[in-house]
């Protein structure tokens, strides 16, 4: 059986989706805090389990009789309390038996430091707990920097940014959830750890793509990180190099490209 951590979320739903087209039902299981809001996979017949990382009992029997387990990280990066809720899911999953834990770490976890350091930590858990494991170092959601809000830029004719003139290599959430998905569904990445990245761009890129998509003059503009509000986290991020680094780990997963900036803004601006 393969079970999935946080199916009310956008990365575990997307997997569980795409899990439904691989295996049957009958072979998935779906733990969410509140079961409730995971009717409609009952409905379609996965077994829906309730589980919270703050309740280790309820992760073990959340847990039991996987063979693998999607470890979806924890949301919650209050200083000590992912790393505590992480330790609870990888203590819980060894007591349950199960065969393999899939785990959502993140790009630079190898040494993280901030908010990335609770991945660093918890890949050492995983290492210390004798379990089975794979890791994905899963790179920012595309989604960050190419949403709905990419309007006003097409409208001011301006794209403001504080990126260092550094590239990026961000994947979609469906991607991500994809490459996922093909890790819990194949025995050969058992041991292996993914540095999960999509196709490089830069900024000055995405304001070329909003023209072309748009049919409208757009020109970047950079400016300090202070005028962007509360943008300026993930453009100090970029500009830190932090996703200047690229590899061809979520190509090998999909089986073809990571979805690509043109894409990404078509969709954005639908």
């Amino acid at each position: 059986m393969i079970v999935v951590t946080g199916v009310t979320g956008n990365l575990g739903g997307l997997v569980t989706k795409d899990l439904l087209t691989r295996v049957p039902a009958t072979d998935l299981g779906a733990v969410a805090r509140n079961p409730q809001k995971a009717a409609t996979l009952a409905d379609q017949g996965v077994e829906v389990r309730a589980g919270d990382y703050e309740d280790p009992e309820s992760l073990r029997t959340a847990f039991a009789g996987a063979d693998v387990l999607l470890f979806v990280s924890s949301p919650d990066i209050t200083p000590g309390t992912r790393v505590r809720q992480h330790g609870n899911v990888i203590d819980a999953a060894r007591a349950a038996g199960v065969g393999r834990i899939v785990y959502t770490s993140a790009i630079g976890a190898q040494d993280g430091v901030g908010f990335l350091a609770d991945h660093t930590a918890t890949e050492k858990l995983l290492r210390e707990s004798g379990v089975p494991h794979t890791l994905l170092r899963n790179t920012f959601y595309m989604e960050a920097l190419v949403n709905p809000a990419l309007r006003s830029a097409v409208e001011s004719g301006e794209l403001l940014a504080a990126d260092g003139g550094q590239p990026v290599n961000f994947a979609t959430i469906a991607d991500l959830a994809l490459a996922a998905s093909a890790t819990l569904t194949g025995p050969e990445h058992d041991g292996a750890a993914y540095e999960v990245r999509g196709p490089l761009w830069t900024v000055p890129d995405l304001a070329r793509t909003l023209s072309e998509v748009s049919g409208r003059p757009v020109t970047y503009r950079a400016v300090p990180a202070d005028d962007l509000g509360p943008a300026a986290f993930v453009h100090q991020l970029i500009a830190s190099g932090l996703f200047a680094q690229p590899s061809d780990d979520l190509e090998k997963l999909l089986g073809r490209p990571g979805t690509g900036l043109h894409d990404a803004v078509a969709a954005a601006l639908a």
